[in-house]
């Protein structure tokens, strides 16, 4: 296998991707890339991607669209006090800290956080060192082109990592993990068919043939009357989804990985590490979702499939294009986008502009809408989230849990189920944090999944992150996790679940802390 590749000494080698449809008098069904293919691998291409925008700024886009009615941006943490704190012992690149301040702060479960100083993210203004990041195409099939990120190829002895996004996002998502991980691992972030730069690069149906055309039928893909030979069965689904991974690991990594999914990918990645525990040396979870599609799978469920006559595949029934056009055109509106990812943050100070901007310009691609279509209908795996960790535990394949607290759609319950069926996987929730801890905290998250591998790596000679080597924790524990983040202090409470963890018992602590709060403001 061939690898196109280029270097340069800034933290990002991207390929920026514009959409285009070819002029008149060549197929309309075909999309133009910027360069020909070279074999399984296509191209990377050197771009420099910028920019300062925060939340404040996707506010003032819904002001404008409101016409002055927007909502208020939230201020930013301000920066914590030091005192006069001293290091008196460090773990895993991280370092507690004690002296006026050394009581951390106070959890809602009444315990006292003790503070912990980690590493920032590497900032290149300042002349830290970042890793590069390459951008390639990879044939996987004939028309089933497969979008991915790399970082730190030169780390030959380290781990490899793969990380899998959630619905709607792409390997952008990880940019933060990329350069930072990178250093010291090799790691790759990789788009899902269907979402991201792996969308079609051609369309999969045919033009109507009775002439009857409309706007929106000739502005997009998938919206034809007949299938072309190559997407023939062609379904975005877990089990799609499940064996692209698989493949990409086998001829692009070449070796068993640590995989890491938010959302969507975290399912992704439990579920094919539960029917390819060879190819995996440990899952970690940010914020998984525990279930995926609203079909029966025709496998798991024969009878019952039967009863729905379209699941996903192409072309799109004609009352679902109806469905679909209507849906779209609120889905893909910037207002919608700016405002599904003010819920999934909870800290607005976080830069955000780059997601924002690459989300919506994967919306104008022409294959986005029927693909949406056919991820929503796809069946659902053939095995449920309870089924892969079971099967993963059987295998005994390790796992991390890893969440953010304040996540509206997967609630802390789900994460705390999922430590239940698995008890001595490491749990660790972060607060203030949303449905996406990796781009939102990502000190937090590379701290983290960097004790882990570490602890993985040297068979427990190594410390799991937050504890002492002579320290076992059964129960729970919190740490203060304070960084410097462009300048300024920022802090994160972490909260680790032992072994021994019950939601009971949580619960009962709970209760108990606010028995305690309640006696002493009385």
């Amino acid at each position: 296998m061939e690898t196109l590749t280029s270097s340069t000494a800034s933290c990002r080698i991207v390929v920026n991707l514009r959409w285009k449809i070819p002029e008149n008098g060549s197929n309309p069904c075909q999309l133009r890339l910027p360069t020909s293919r070279e074999r399984k691998i296509l191209f990377a291409r050197t771009n420099q991607r910028s920019g300062s925008l925060r939340f404040s700024s996707v506010d003032k886009f819904l002001k404008n669209l409101n016409h002055g009615e927007g909502s208020r941006s939230l201020d930013s943490f301000g920066g914590l006090k030091n005192g006069n704190s001293k290091v008196f012992s460090g773990k895993s690149s991280g370092y507690v800290v004690g002296g006026e301040d050394d009581v951390g702060r106070i959890t809602e479960n009444g315990d006292s956080a003790t503070k912990v100083l980690i590493p920032g993210l590497p900032d290149e203004s300042k002349g830290e060192y970042c890793a590069p990041i390459s951008s390639y195409f990879w044939e996987w099939k004939p028309k089933l082109i497969v979008h991915y990120e790399k970082a730190g190829c030169g780390n030959v002895n380290s781990s490899p990592v793969l990380f899998l996004p959630g619905f709607g996002v792409g390997s952008f998502h990880y940019e933060k993990q990329l350069k930072d991980l990178g250093r010291d691992h090799r790691v790759w972030a990789i788009d899902f068919l269907g979402q991201g730069l792996s969308l079609p690069v051609e369309n999969p149906t045919l033009l109507s043939k009775d002439g009857v055309t409309s706007e929106w039928k000739d502005s997009v893909w998938g919206f034809g009357d007949e299938i072309e030979p190559w997407a023939d069965e062609l379904v975005f689904s877990m089990d799609l989804w499940q064996d692209q991974v698989r493949n990409f690991i086998e001829e692009v990594i070449g070796e068993p990985v640590y995989v890491v999914g938010n959302s969507l990918g975290g399912f992704v990645a439990l579920y094919f590490a539960a029917g390819n525990p060879h190819l995996v040396k440990g899952v970690t979870l940010l914020n998984a979702t525990p279930f995926w599609g609203l079909l029966p799978n025709p496998i798991r469920s024969p009878i019952l499939a039967r009863i729905f006559p379209w699941s996903g595949t192409f072309p799109l029934p004609a009352n679902v294009r109806k469905l679909t056009e209507f849906l779209w055109q609120k889905i893909s509106d910037p207002k919608s986008i700016a405002e599904i990812l003010k819920q999934v943050y909870t800290d607005h100070s976080t830069n955000i502009d780059k997601v924002f901007s690459r989300i919506l310009e994967i919306t104008q691609h022409p294959a986005a809408a029927a693909s949406f279509a056919s991820i929503m209908f796809a069946p659902q795996g053939q095995l449920s989230f309870r089924e892969t960790l079971a099967r993963c535990k059987m295998s005994d394949v390790p796992i991390c849990l890893v969440y953010g607290k304040e996540d509206p759609w997967v609630t802390p319950v789900w994460g705390l189920q999922v430590k239940q069926q698995v008890p001595e996987a490491p749990y660790y929730e972060i607060s203030p944090a949303g449905h996406c801890p990796h781009d939102e905290v990502p000190e937090a998250v590379n701290y983290l999944l960097r004790g882990w591998i570490k602890n993985l790596e040297s068979h427990g000679s190594v410390a799991l992150p937050l504890h002492d080597d002579a320290e076992v924790v059964e129960n729970s524990i919190a740490r203060d996790l304070e960084f410097v983040r462009e300048g300024s202090r920022k802090s994160v409470i972490v909260r680790f679940f032992g072994s021994r963890f019950s939601i009971w018992n949580s619960f009962s602590s709970y209760i108990k802390s606010q028995f305690r709060k309640l006696q002493t403001e009385s």
